[in-house]
């Protein structure tokens, strides 16, 4: 069918646009990050490693010369960090036309919480990307542009338990996992609830990646 034959040659030119990776120093952010800046977009890579970053974009530009990428740190583990990310990013940007919520942690063997006290892949994996969103919303909002939350097929296990959405009573990896990806669907969905009730003029996009070889389960983002 047409659309099991479509690849990334078939994306439309991005150019003039401006877009946001999260997680984007490997795995699916950095073939996403890569094939934007293939298509012309001016793409901003972000994650927690500057090492990996420079990595990064070299690799980029070594494939597509004339890209325009650059990379900022964004912890997403750390509200205040998305925050200041956010203000930094607000102060040099009028419009976003590309917010691709992707970074994530998966599935860590014993339950890590975060400096802000939360489980940390409900932090990194949902809560975060929330805020995010929330934060660059005004500027995607000027643009007419699309958010897509990274959910997974783990969603389909997920349940939101509220009476333990910290893991504060009990802890699984892989239902924890799937109780954050579940989170990122049903936020996709709101999203673009919310959008069209109030004239937003933002199309929230949820994708399911498909199971990929990537390091997600060895080294988190």
């Amino acid at each position: 069918s047409r659309q099991m034959s479509w690849s990334t040659k078939d994306i439309p030119s991005q150019a003039g646009k401006l877009a946001v990776v999260t997680g984007a120093t490997g795995g699916l952010g950095f073939e996403t990050a890569l094939e934007l800046a293939r298509a012309g977009a001016e793409v901003v890579l972000t994650g927690r490693s500057g090492h990996k970053g420079a990595e990064a974009i070299g690799r980029i530009k070594a494939e597509v010369p004339k890209a325009k990428v650059s990379y900022e740190n964004l912890d997403l583990s750390a509200l205040g960090n998305v925050k200041a990310f956010a203000e930094a990013f607000a102060a040099r940007h009028g419009t976003l036309d590309i917010l691709v919520n992707n970074a994530g942690v998966m599935a860590p063997p014993s339950r890590e919480t975060t400096r802000d006290g939360f489980e940390l892949q409900f932090e990194t994996n949902y809560l975060s990307h929330f805020a995010l969103t929330a934060r660059l919303l005004p500027l995607l909002s000027a643009a007419g542009g699309r958010v897509v939350p990274l959910a997974s097929v783990a969603a389909r296990q997920g349940r939101i338990d509220f009476s333990n959405l910290q893991a504060e009573r009990s802890y699984n990896p892989m239902s924890n996992y799937s109780q954050t990806k579940l989170a990122c669907l049903m936020f996709g969905f709101e999203l673009q609830r919310r959008s069209d009730t109030n004239g937003w003029g933002v199309a929230s996009i949820t994708a399911h990646p498909g199971v990929s070889h990537t390091n997600l389960i060895n080294n988190g983002m």
